[in-house]
């Protein structure tokens, strides 16, 4: 990992440091790939309680507070996190209705309600509340609270276990050794988000330490990472750390056009008492409908895990290096530029975007609340933009994507031809 700036000095060995933890055994929680891919570029878990107070704790360096979060492993927790995502996307009107009827009652087409991958995306967008317990690598449970209802996903030994209360559908997989390695690189905790925050520190990014706040209850360390590009859309990214654990219990990334948070993702109770082994037992109800997962699967899901690991992440952003096609993305996958103002960049061949007149109907009318004309020494295209990511896909097929401005992407395109 290259080398970052910070107010005290801290190293590259010590970010190196972070990355060799994430090897270790820590609580880890079973999420499916289809959040972390969302999760890694635009969202984390958790709001914790508001700051109730600055503690008085030592003080302590950012290379000091790096390596305490290295040095955490923590095996045990349980409590309740709070998710609030703000990617600021436009309301999608009679679409949502249009696609939840084309799949079905469940809202996810032939496959079971209770399937993770399908679940769990409900997180990309406004407040959820979740309970979570940890017992080691072998034992997790992430509950995800809703109106009436609850959805549950259980890691107990082999066994991985779905179960949508709403519907009363039950989705079962078993957790092989490539699962084990895909979970780790899952960034799932406020502790995971943080590490993939770090590992995106270099030379064009200041990380320091800005005083205390309490979570949860707990004394906390704040550590602040912000870019220096000014082509960056993150403004900073705020990581309360557990003054004795280490353990980050909120992780908060603004934007830096200001308001809201995009992610404010925390602890709002914690403790790090042995869950009850009852915590992880699972027995399908009575009169569920059952669905067997493909564990075939998971070998290959995790290869593609590994080899796409930066460009789904903020690891990504800063390396200015390009992916040998099909290594971890579309054919001709390139990353151009350096630090966070990194874009990456392919060619579909040909396919630009159609245009709402074009497309007509609900779809046209999202289509075109989502993206913006552009035109420049590239041609014409359209950008679509969050508060954190944009995408500008030209015309004549070309794709630029990453976490900045629309003006560095028409830059980027400008620059290629």
């Amino acid at each position: 990992m290259a080398p970052y700036e910070s107010d005290d000095n801290a190293t590259a060995a010590d970010a190196e440091e972070l990355r060799s933890a994430r090897r270790r055994k820590a609580a880890r929680y079973v999420v499916p790939a289809t959040v972390v891919g969302i999760a890694a570029a635009t969202i984390g878990l958790v709001p914790a309680l508001a700051d109730s107070g600055d503690p008085d704790l030592p003080k302590i360096s950012a290379q000091e507070l790096i390596e305490k979060i290295a040095a955490s492993d923590v095996q045990q927790l349980s409590g309740t996190v709070k998710i609030t995502t703000d990617l600021g996307l436009p309301d999608l009107g009679g679409l949502e209705s249009s696609l939840g009827s084309a799949a079905g009652p469940s809202g996810s087409g032939d496959g079971s309600s209770a399937d993770p991958s399908t679940k769990l995306t409900e997180l990309a967008s406004g407040t959820h509340t979740l309970r979570v317990a940890s017992d080691g690598e072998d034992k997790q449970k992430v509950s995800l609270l809703e109106d009436a209802a609850e959805y549950s996903l259980i890691h107990n030994g082999k066994d991985v276990w779905g179960y949508d209360s709403k519907s009363n559908s039950v989705f079962h997989t078993t957790a092989s050794e490539s699962d084990g390695k895909q979970k780790e690189e899952l960034p799932a905790t406020p502790k995971d988000l943080a590490e993939e925050a770090l590992k995106a520190a270099d030379k064009t990014t200041s990380v320091t330490v800005d005083g205390t706040a309490q979570v949860a209850g707990r004394d906390a360390y704040r550590l602040v990472i912000k870019p220096k590009d000014e082509g960056s859309t993150v403004g900073q990214i705020t990581v309360a750390v557990d003054s004795k654990t280490g353990l980050p219990l909120k992780f908060t990334l603004t934007p830096a056009s200001g308001g809201s948070a995009v992610v404010d993702a925390g602890f709002t109770q914690v403790s790090f008492a042995k869950p009850a082994a009852s915590t992880f037992d699972f027995t399908p109800p009575k009169g569920a409908k059952v669905e067997e997962g493909d564990a075939a699967k998971a070998p290959e899901r995790s290869e593609r895990s590994e080899r796409s690991e930066g460009f789904e992440g903020f690891e990504g952003f800063g390396k200015g290096s390009a992916h040998e096609p099909g290594k971890g993305g579309p054919e001709g996958l390139n990353v151009i530029g350096d630090g966070w103002d990194s874009i990456a960049t392919f060619d579909t061949g040909g396919q630009g975007v159609p245009s709402g007149s074009e497309v007509g109907g609900d779809v046209g009318g999202f289509l075109d609340s989502l993206g913006d004309k552009v035109s420049g020494k590239f041609g014409e295209g359209t950008v679509f933009k969050t508060r954190l990511i944009n995408a500008l896909i030209t015309d004549d097929g070309k794709v630029y994507v990453g976490a900045v401005t629309k003006d560095a992407l028409v830059k980027a395109a400008d620059a290629a031809k």
